[in-house]
């Protein structure tokens, strides 16, 4: 596919469900930037924001500083991730203990990548989760978490095959997952593909596509490359000679994700999670194209604006 359809406006706007991601600040340069981008993006009253955690629990503390303070100065209803690598599972029911205290009620359920980085060799933990399924069964048997899991439109790099992939998402939605949410992708044949080839083997579970908005064309591409995502060509023609143009190329990243999801709206598609990488502004934009307006009060965002 090498250009979107493109939308009507009344499909959009109040039509679309949203959800941002973010990740814990490991800097306070980088704490700043984050709470200005909650601050940001709060306003488009999104179903939930979804805060990561890092390889083998090294965000630990961080993820659950940054949840409590947005349960605590915000209306947002903050999703913990939460993963199994390197990690016993005595360790992880810890940790949900630990965030089910802080007022923690849905969790995105992560097999997690190799501490090693992605791209590198797999190994469980021999007295832990061996995997995202077992992950979820554990969260569900401690308390009716709600519970979201991953997806992955071009399978993910670990699977041999499509029925492999499709057959561990259909374990964690028997083990209690209610929503998966996709790696990203560009190409919304391969996500409608994939979407049919799970609801034959008989998931019915919202299938809500990941956006990630192009920051940098060559990060990127080095990226996609080491988790299996695809990039077309077309994609590459869109950023060609921008490398240097940061503005310019902002302008293109907001048309061709706004493009990306009004093309899914005609598919059918409602709900849609940004990966914001911290980074306000363009999901703002593109937020904007779609037809979402801000809400003023939205949340409660005096002490963060202060902060």
């Amino acid at each position: 596919m090498s250009v979107f359809r493109r939308s009507s406006p009344a499909a959009l706007g109040n039509a679309l469900n949203v959800s941002f991601e973010f990740f814990p600040p490991r800097s306070g340069d980088m704490e700043s930037q984050l709470w200005e981008s909650v601050m940001r993006l709060a306003p488009f009253n999104p179903d939930f924001v979804s805060v990561t955690y890092g390889a083998g629990g090294t965000t630990r503390k961080p993820t659950l500083a940054t949840i409590e303070r947005i349960l605590g100065e915000t209306k947002l209803a903050p999703a913990a991730h939460l993963t199994c690598v390197n990690a016993s599972r005595d360790t992880v029911d810890a940790v949900a203990r630990e965030f089910w205290a802080a007022g923690v009620r849905h969790f995105v359920a992560l097999r997690g990548d190799s501490p090693d980085g992605i791209g590198s060799s797999y190994r469980p933990h021999p007295d832990g989760y061996a995997n995202a399924a077992e992950l979820v069964a554990g969260l569900k048997a401690f308390a009716d978490f709600e519970v979201t899991v991953s997806a992955y439109p071009e399978k993910h790099p670990d699977s041999p095959d499509f029925m492999t992939d499709i057959d561990m998402l259909k374990r964690k939605v028997d083990n209690g997952a209610t929503r998966a949410i996709t790696q990203f992708f560009f190409d919304n044949d391969s996500y409608e593909r994939y979407v049919e080839r799970v609801r034959r083997a008989g998931i019915y579970i919202p299938i809500v596509p990941g956006i990630l908005p192009v920051h940098n064309f060559a990060q990127l591409t080095k990226f996609a490359g080491l988790c299996g995502a695809s990039i077309p060509d077309w994609l590459a023609t869109r950023f060609e000679g921008l490398d240097k143009d940061p503005q310019t190329r902002s302008l293109v990243a907001a048309a061709v994700a706004a493009d990306q999801v009004m093309d899914l709206v005609d598919r059918g598609v409602q709900d849609f999670h940004f990966y914001t990488m911290n980074r306000a502004q363009l999901v703002y934009a593109i937020c904007h194209l779609l037809g979402l307006r801000a809400t003023k009060g939205a949340g409660n965002l005096s002490s963060i604006a202060a902060a």
